[in-house]
């Protein structure tokens, strides 16, 4: 993976996000602000705009940028997440110009890791983490086999997935939605939603490359 892969990468989960902002916003509308999936596409748009002019060619340099113009561009608690993950992603990537497997799976875990720790949340609060953690614990595992990286992912996302739709049986406990308390059970999370599409956006690119 490298520059030209990440900006590609970023115009297929931009593409998923704009077909499912109306989706998006239905979900937020229940028990969040109703904005979801309008700074979502903001977000990824800047991202997309970015990756458009940029040289730079490190990836550690590149996510960290990423991370500051996403938080920029989507002015939100969720935006705000999911550059705490781009800048986790970033940290340990410094000095890559290329990331093979091994060095995508220590990068995944570090999003993780820096996301946890700044957001002060963890698995199974009906967040994003709850798509993006079970989507990296398969690509750790599938990481250390031999196959084929377009069936690393394609494994990565049906996690993201199964995530995403099990949050359906969880409480809301950050947010407005945890107002709601026990009547946010039966409803996806949006932030989830969003974690299943990008990796669904990841998957689809090494798919079709």
């Amino acid at each position: 993976m490298n520059r030209d892969d990440i900006k590609l990468i970023t115009e297929n989960i931009f593409k998923l996000i704009k077909e499912n902002r109306d989706y998006l916003l239905n979900l937020d509308s229940q028990f969040g602000d109703g904005d979801l999936g309008i700074s979502m596409v903001q977000g990824f748009s800047g991202l997309k705009d970015y990756l458009e002019t940029s040289e730079e060619k490190d990836l550690g340099k590149l996510f960290f940028k990423m991370g500051m113009v996403f938080n920029e561009s989507a002015p939100s608690s969720l935006g705000t997440i999911i550059s705490f993950w781009l800048l986790g992603i970033g940290g340990s990537l410094k000095g890559k110009e290329n990331a093979d497997k091994n060095d995508m799976k220590i990068a995944l875990e570090n999003g993780i890791s820096k996301l946890k720790e700044r957001a002060n949340s963890k698995e199974n609060e009906k967040t994003i983490l709850d798509s993006l953690s079970p989507a990296t614990k398969v690509f750790e595992k599938n990481s250390a086999e031999d196959k084929a990286i377009v069936e690393i992912l394609k494994e990565t996302y049906e996690a993201a997935s199964k995530g995403s739709e099990a949050t359906k049986n969880m409480m809301a406990v950050h947010g407005r939605a945890a107002y709601h308390g026990e009547k946010t059970m039966g409803h996806v999370d949006g932030g989830s939603y969003v974690g299943r599409l990008i990796f669904e956006g990841i998957y689809n690119y090494y798919k079709e490359k």
